[in-house]
């Protein structure tokens, strides 16, 4: 890739100095060489040093029966810097508390992995596509108290 067309900001920002594109990917390879893409590098959330990939919670906390669809984003705490924050959506006729969901992650996620807080929504916001906007849930527990 040369760079963006008309935005060189921009591609300054993606492209090494040896012109490999940084796609913000984060992955792995395994032995016999599969590539996995396992997260986003900004979507990361840094819990006292550690660091929890979004779509790793959100893979334990879809399990349980109640919930429809989830996202993890990072919230801001004083004591380990980050902390995860899970949004839920609960199927039709089904009930969950926040206190169930946590208990029902802690079963398989290593403690700093686990939620601090659950918040329940009718739906999360997406893009046109249908990804899940994590960036607006993020804003949505920064923004200052009116």
């Amino acid at each position: 890739m040369r760079g963006y067309w008309n935005r060189p900001d921009e591609t300054a920002q993606v492209l090494f100095a040896d012109g490999f594109l940084r796609t913000g990917d984060i992955g792995r390879i395994d032995n016999e060489g599969y590539v996995y893409i396992e997260d986003r590098k900004k979507d990361m959330i840094l819990v006292s040093g550690f660091n929890v990939y979004p779509n790793e919670v959100e893979s334990v906390a879809v399990t349980h029966p109640a919930v429809l669809e989830v996202a993890a984003v990072a919230q801001a705490d004083e004591r380990s810097g980050e902390v995860v924050a899970l949004f839920v959506v609960v199927k039709p006729r089904h009930q969950l508390t926040e206190r169930e969901m946590i208990e029902h992650c802690r079963k398989s996620l290593t403690g700093y992995k686990v939620p601090k807080h659950v918040y329940f929504r009718a739906e999360l916001p997406k893009t046109n596509v249908g990804k899940i906007l994590r960036r607006s849930l993020r804003e949505e527990i920064t923004k200052p108290a009116a």
